[in-house]
């Protein structure tokens, strides 16, 4: 038993209450970390599957660039006439609280070359396609990445705290209340007997 704390019914009743108070906090947090673990192996699933589509896309993208460059001389000069394009657009949604971040990529029109057709050919054609691929599957897997790492971190946040409240708040509340329980219970047995051995004394 705790020497700090004075053994008194208002002690008990607000110990019992920090007792549920920690198992609710507990609960709703093992709730919150199963909610973001499910949504973390969604993401991971994601990741793998672009991952190995954005290999297989990087590889025709500069297959098709070497071709381009080996059958024309002016793939530099041409490349400096496609614009830089600001078109990414960035918003969120909350997950358990969890700030996850979605990205938009407005490519209208991306099918159709910034330069002309002369002084071009269909090799350089199939590496801007192949590059605008490239930007897309890029953009998605920096949303999935980024959102792995945001809900791994509150992952591993909920997990110590829900570790605290069940190994030592929990534990610690649990058996404060027990303690307090069992003195006021020794107590009202004594002040009993007291109040009996008075009256059998007043009757004598």
């Amino acid at each position: 038993m705790d020497s700090q704390i004075a053994v008194t019914k208002g002690n008990l009743i607000s110990s019992k209450k920090y007792l549920n108070f920690a198992k609710t906090g507990f609960s709703l947090l093992d709730k919150k970390q199963n909610i973001l673990i499910k949504e973390l192996m969604a993401l991971v699933s994601r990741a793998d599957s672009i991952k190995k589509e954005i290999d297989g896309v990087y590889r025709e993208a500069y297959l098709s660039l070497q071709q381009a460059n080996v059958s024309l001389k002016n793939c530099q000069e041409i490349s400096m006439s496609v614009p830089i394009k600001n078109n990414l657009n960035l918003s969120f949604r909350s997950v358990m609280g969890v700030e996850i971040p979605i990205f938009t990529f407005s490519d209208e029109n991306n099918t159709i070359p910034p330069y002309g057709l002369y002084g071009s050919n269909s090799f350089l054609d199939e590496a801007y396609l192949n590059f605008q691929k490239v930007v897309r599957l890029t953009i998605q897997y920096a949303e999935v990445e980024n959102s792995i790492y945001r809900l791994a971190h509150v992952i591993n946040k909920t997990k110590k705290r829900a570790n605290a409240l069940k190994n030592s708040i929990i534990p610690k509340f649990t058996k404060i209340v027990k303690n307090l329980g069992n003195s006021l219970e020794e107590k009202e047995r004594e002040d009993f007997s007291r109040l009996k051995s008075i009256k059998n004394f007043k009757k004598r």
